[in-house]
């Protein structure tokens, strides 16, 4: 064996050593990151909710749906481009799954209803799973007959292919705990105390524990 090897062996082995536990510290550290996109009604509240649960990393609010890209806030509340206000929940799936996420998701909603949800009325309300692939589809088929099975009501919520999500602008990311100061009907709120005036007002909690009882996750 070259003498120049033997001397250089113990070093190399040492740092490939090194190495490969960096790497494995890399992969532990690095969690899957899934994503899931569910509507829900006021994209605002559906955020709020899902930041709630143990693996997810980030709820985003955005558009989904339709056929204009890059909407606006605007032009989609005021119909006519087939968006829904939707969300992106970006999510670890070995701390939650798939199947836990829709669970909660028909329990956060009313599902008979397919005008919109709650106080809020109009096809950008309405409520919707967007699937990516075949394995989603049949997840979520899954859910939809279980939450119609404990229901004991039809559900209307479609399950729909993906389209392009277009994230709402900042106004809308983080509303529900956002501390700046906006003027509303009742005068000058922080984001975070308008979103619970608005929420309390909508009567979303109340329908949902109503419809759901025990089984709703996020009602307070």
């Amino acid at each position: 064996m070259n003498p120049t090897f033997q001397l250089l062996k113990a070093p190399l082995l040492a740092l490939l050593i090194v190495l490969g536990i960096a790497i494995e510290c890399n992969q532990a550290h690095a969690a899957p990151n899934e994503r899931a996109y569910f509507a829900g009604g006021c994209f605002w509240c559906v955020e709020s909710d899902f930041e709630m649960v143990r693996g997810v990393s980030e709820v985003i609010s955005g558009f989904t749906g339709g056929n204009v890209a890059n909407p606006t806030y605007k032009q989609v509340t005021g119909g006519g481009t087939g968006h829904y206000e939707a969300v992106e929940i970006r999510y670890d799936s070995s701390k939650v799954t798939y199947d836990q996420l829709l669970f909660a998701f028909f329990r956060s909603i009313d599902p008979t209803d397919a005008g919109g949800q709650f106080c809020d009325r109009g096809e950008s309300y309405r409520t919707a799973v967007f699937v990516t692939n075949g394995a989603e589809r049949a997840a979520a088929e899954s859910a939809k007959k279980r939450a119609e099975r404990d229901l004991g009501r039809k559900i209307v919520t479609p399950i729909l292919n993906a389209k392009p999500f277009y994230p709402a602008d900042g106004f809308h990311q983080d509303y529900y705990k956002g501390d700046d100061v906006i003027l509303t009907r009742r005068g000058p709120k922080s984001k975070k105390n308008a979103y619970k005036f608005y929420r309390d007002a909508c009567g979303r909690d109340a329908k949902v524990k109503e419809l759901w009882g025990r089984a709703a996750p996020f009602a307070s």
